[in-house]
């Protein structure tokens, strides 16, 4: 999936835009806000939560997606959240991770303002030491080893120390193991727990406010993953859950976007959220009417995935942009037009026994790659009369496999008219 652009490709997610924008604004002016999204596998979910992280980092925010799971990422240890969002961060200036630009450019910000107050030469570290304790004092009453790491980085550069910068860089993402004595330089101990995890998610807001970022966008993707772990380690990881949603609430996190997705049946079923009474009650949203008049302020947005008119519409979307870079545009244009566009979206989901709302994957990858590249290559290549869709199971994601067994064990062919 292309990392930017996607507002070329969103289809019907305009009915969420001025509620989002909305949102992403009050959390740039230092509000904090919790969001959920709700979809079968194939939905769009994950595009929808990249879609939007692109239009973050359009007002400057800070981006990290993190793919919730038992093994890697665990939701109950918040300090392997912590490590993954620092592993992922992300900016609109530098790839992951991001965090040690983030904190150079923090700090060259605090030696920019000690200089603008009127600091000379010789006063600037004590000048810019004041700053950093001004604007990390309430991060110092929870975390106040964040603070004294930020120090202890400073401290390593100034003496030209790379391997303590990096050690002390790497204990302020939240890595494990670091070397004993790059942690006793820098004047902290041990590694970083479930409770430590939230001061330095206050640390890290503040470093990207005060580094010039209008605020941080999480996404915690593949929460329903949830419903298949132990049942102990599920309930701790859904009271981590509503624990953040409080923290989020109470404004303990000004300038977080916290998004999570997740299926029906872990919103709605007794192995997820149902499951912890008070998580339930403050995911509450009401489905029950049309889903035109979904409330897109609410905390919960549900999609309702690709219908054959909007796959179509993508379909169509995606020939127009790839005809704009084609040596022949208007052939392109012809011999895919929007009978056979629709066609192909037709015989794509009937492949998926009918399951057209989980075909966009497939069925871009074969109009791009079986249908457009041909057009732009072969002037006598005709789809309807040289081309039959073949879909091996081989070439399948577990959902598309589970939707094409309604048809198919193997291999489809359809002969498209």
């Amino acid at each position: 999936m292309p990392e930017s652009g996607l507002d070329l490709l969103a289809t019907g997610l305009d009915r969420f835009e001025q509620a989002l924008a909305a949102e992403l604004d009050a959390v740039a002016s230092g509000a904090s806000v919790f969001k959920a999204v709700r979809g079968e596998y194939g939905s769009g979910k994950t595009f929808f939560t990249r879609w939007l992280g692109e239009r973050a980092k359009r007002r400057r925010f800070a981006v990290a997606e993190i793919q919730i799971s038992e093994n890697e990422t665990p939701l109950h240890k918040l300090e392997t959240v912590y490590r993954r969002l620092t592993e992922r961060l992300t900016t609109p200036g530098f790839p992951p991770s991001a965090l040690r630009p983030v904190v150079d450019a923090w700090s060259y910000a605090l030696e920019e303002d000690a200089l603008a107050a009127g600091a000379s030469e010789e006063e600037l570290p004590d000048e810019v030491e004041r700053l950093m304790t001004a604007r990390l004092a309430e991060v110092s009453r929870h975390a106040p080893s964040f603070a004294m790491a930020l120090r202890g980085y400073r401290a390593a550069l100034a003496a030209g120390d790379e391997v303590t910068a990096s050690a002390v860089m790497a204990w302020l993402g939240g890595q494990p193991h670091v070397a004993a004595a790059a942690r006793k330089a820098a004047g902290v101990r041990g590694d970083l727990d479930h409770f430590g995890a939230l001061g330095f998610l206050q640390g890290l807001l503040t470093v990207l406010r005060d580094s010039g970022h209008a605020g941080l966008f999480v996404v915690l993707d593949e929460v329903e993953t949830l419903q298949r772990v132990r049942s102990d380690a599920r309930d701790k990881a859904l009271n981590a859950l509503r624990q953040l949603i409080d923290e989020v609430h109470s404004g303990r996190f000004p300038g977080l976007y916290l998004l999570i997705t997740g299926t029906p049946a872990f919103f709605d079923g007794q192995q997820g959220v149902q499951r912890l009474a008070p998580l339930a009650q403050r995911l509450a949203t009401d489905f029950t009417t049309d889903p035109r008049f979904d409330n897109p302020r609410a905390v919960q947005l549900r999609l309702s995935g690709f219908t054959l008119d909007s796959l179509i519409g993508l379909g169509l979307t995606i020939r127009d942009l790839y005809a704009g870079g084609s040596s022949n545009p208007d052939r392109v244009k012809s011999v895919a037009d929007e009978t056979y566009i629709a066609d192909l979206a037709k015989a794509v989901g009937g492949a998926l026994g009918g399951k057209v709302g989980v075909a966009p994957r497939l069925f871009l990858k074969k109009l791009v790659g079986d249908v457009l590249d041909r057009i732009d290559q072969f002037e006598d290549f005709d789809p309807r009369a040289h081309y039959a869709l073949t879909v091996n199971a081989a070439e399948l994601s577990e959902v598309e496999r589970n939707a094409a067994a309604a048809a198919t064990a193997d291999d489809i062919a359809l002969d498209l008219p």
